[in-house]
């Protein structure tokens, strides 16, 4: 009587022990979705808005109503036993929530170092000041662009701009507002100019733009409405607490790339010495070495305002 009476005592904590742990792994379970859940919150947030970043929402929907089926599986279950393949329920259910939250948090990992990767990409060819691309990035491109239009015999056309008596703007208003003279010009350029085309700054006040497909009247024309697009639209900042209004202009030198001829840096020296006679006919203007296109062949052509 006594070792039946100790064989049922010790089967009934047997049984208690077995629900307390299925009922720990069920609410660990739970909380590891609930962690989880937080994951997709934050990734959501680091994803721009679309269809992905919807889908990941849909996902913490789905999360919680997971967490709600643990909670209703836990009460059902409340004051019973388990039988035997009912134990391999919570045992589904915790290890089915480590694959949950071990998913969302490597997706918001990886999501996070290829943002940082990316910022990294767009650091090194973007210039700090102005947000446009910088002279690494112009390089390889237009390194890229001439071997593409010697391949396919495309046309190609580079302006070399400069923002006329910049050093005088820096010693009379001061390098800050220098700065600002400089991201306001590229704001124009990027404003103007066409999905296609590519603007970087060239180092100092010059700048140099890419016009691929590009024959030489109409990047002439393109650089006409730079131009005049600059000389129209003044610089407005505060000084002293007056807002103080200043107007640049700029110089163009435009070049074509000669077809089978020209390397990279013949175009580039084409188009400096356009420049530089902008600069000398008075500045504020454009002036356009010929290329491939049958435009006064053999010397420079200068445009006025």
């Amino acid at each position: 009587m006594f070792s039946l009476s100790l064989g049922s005592r010790i089967d009934q904590l047997l049984s208690l022990y077995v629900i307390d742990i299925m009922n720990t792994l069920l609410f660990l379970a739970a909380l590891l979705l609930m962690i989880a859940l937080l994951f997709v919150r934050k990734l959501a947030k680091e994803l721009p808005k679309g269809r992905t970043r919807n889908w990941w929402k849909i996902l913490g929907g789905l999360i919680v109503l997971f967490i709600c089926g643990y909670f209703s599986f836990y009460l059902m279950k409340l004051g019973t036993q388990y039988s035997s393949s009912e134990m391999l329920v919570p045992v589904i259910f915790f290890f089915g929530a480590i694959f949950v939250l071990l998913v969302c948090v490597l997706a918001y990992r990886t999501t996070c170092e290829l943002k940082r990767i990316f910022v990294l990409e767009q650091e090194s060819i973007t210039d700090p000041l102005t947000g446009i691309f910088n002279r690494r990035h112009l390089d390889r491109r237009l390194q890229e662009e001439v071997l593409r239009c010697h391949r396919y015999n495309l046309l190609l056309a580079v302006l070399l701009v400069d923002i006329d008596h910049f050093k005088k703007v820096n010693d009379t208003w001061g390098h800050q507002v220098g700065d600002l003279v400089l991201k306001h010009v590229s704001r124009i350029f990027v404003e103007v100019l066409r999905q296609t085309d590519m603007v970087a700054r060239f180092g100092g006040e010059e700048f140099v733009i890419l016009l691929p497909h590009t024959p030489e009247t109409e990047s002439y024309s393109l650089a006409e409405r730079l131009r005049k697009t600059v000389e129209s639209t003044p610089l407005q900042f505060m000084s002293d607490g007056t807002l103080t209004e200043i107007r640049v202009t700029i110089s163009i030198g435009s070049a074509c790339l000669l077809p089978e001829s020209d390397s990279a840096f013949d175009l580039l020296e084409r188009a400096d010495k356009a420049m530089y006679r902008a600069k000398h006919d008075g500045r504020n203007r454009v002036v356009r070495c010929p290329g491939h296109s049958p435009v006064q062949p053999g010397r420079y052509q200068h445009e006025g305002r």
